[in-house]
């Protein structure tokens, strides 16, 4: 892994990161990587999550988020409209301008979005959901969540060919122009891949995907595409997504993906010289 991340000086190549909202991750760190990485012509997109200021707000507002879980064991937040423009206010409104801020003291040009601007990212809204409460099956209905179709790659590519590094929040458009909440890890993996990216690299606040949670020292190192399937069986919470949207941008031709700790003080370079799971 050593010897591609010294190839990487060498060529420019397109690479998506995924980072969370403000929990456990260090945004300062890894701002000063997108610097590094920038001035070395690679080609950046940032797309962020934001769970836990949208917790926080809906906390503040007397409208705690509900979370629940699929048939297949997947978590989400259950977004009705209210509980969508309290997203919208913390994701969109408050991370994704911290962010871009931040790139703007480092000298970057940043351009902050949502998948709402220029449709940037169209997504099937489930108006109807299914979920497991207390052993049964239930469905809940009014939920403003969707599964991203396709990626407006003309917007990002005038925006990176004019200069800018794309911050991209977790929100996309529904046919009918609904905003919609989508997870972030899979909204990067559809970037990546519509990007045909050469790394899409999943910041999280653990070395990678560890095969006896929470022991670090079980992190596997690499893994292969074919091994998603069984990999997912390790994966915890979130991680799960992680995994899922790993195999999907594997499928849309992305070159790698990387599981990587973003706590580190370097966190992108970090994971580009191989230190995280590194799947292929």
């Amino acid at each position: 892994h050593i010897s591609w991340a010294k190839d990487m000086s060498n060529k420019k190549s397109r690479i998506v990161v995924k980072l969370g909202g403000t929990e456990g991750v260090d945004f300062t760190a890894i701002c000063k990587d997108v610097v590094e990485l920038l001035q070395q012509d690679h080609q950046i997109v940032l797309v962020h999550g934001g769970s836990a200021e949208a917790n926080a707000l809906g906390e503040a507002v007397n409208y705690p988020a509900r979370f629940v879980t699929s048939p297949s064991g997947f978590s989400s937040r259950y977004t009705d409209r209210r509980t969508l423009e309290i997203f919208s206010m913390a994701v969109n409104g408050k991370v994704n301008t911290l962010l871009v801020e931040q790139l703007q003291k480092l000298g970057v040009n940043a351009f902050g979005l949502s998948g709402v601007d220029g449709r940037l990212m169209q997504a099937k809204r489930k108006a109807a959901i299914q979920i497991v409460e207390n052993g049964k099956r239930k469905i809940l209905r009014d939920d403003f969540t969707g599964k991203i179709q396709q990626v407006n790659i003309g917007l990002l590519k005038t925006l990176m060919d004019s200069g800018y590094t794309p911050v991209v929040a977790p929100m996309a458009v529904s046919e009918q122009g609904e905003a919609l909440n989508v997870d972030a890890d899979r909204a990067a993996a559809m970037v990546a891949g519509a990007l045909k990216a050469d790394t899409l690299l999943l910041l999280t606040a653990v070395p990678g995907l560890l095969k006896n949670f929470p022991d670090e020292a079980s992190l596997i190192q690499t893994l292969l595409q074919s091994q998603l399937d069984t990999a997912i069986e390790y994966a915890q919470g979130r991680m799960k997504k992680k995994v899922l949207g790993s195999q999907e941008a594997l499928q849309a031709g992305v070159s790698q993906v990387i599981i990587a700790d973003g706590r580190l003080e370097n966190p992108i370079t970090n994971a580009l010289a191989g230190n995280g799971t590194v799947i292929r």
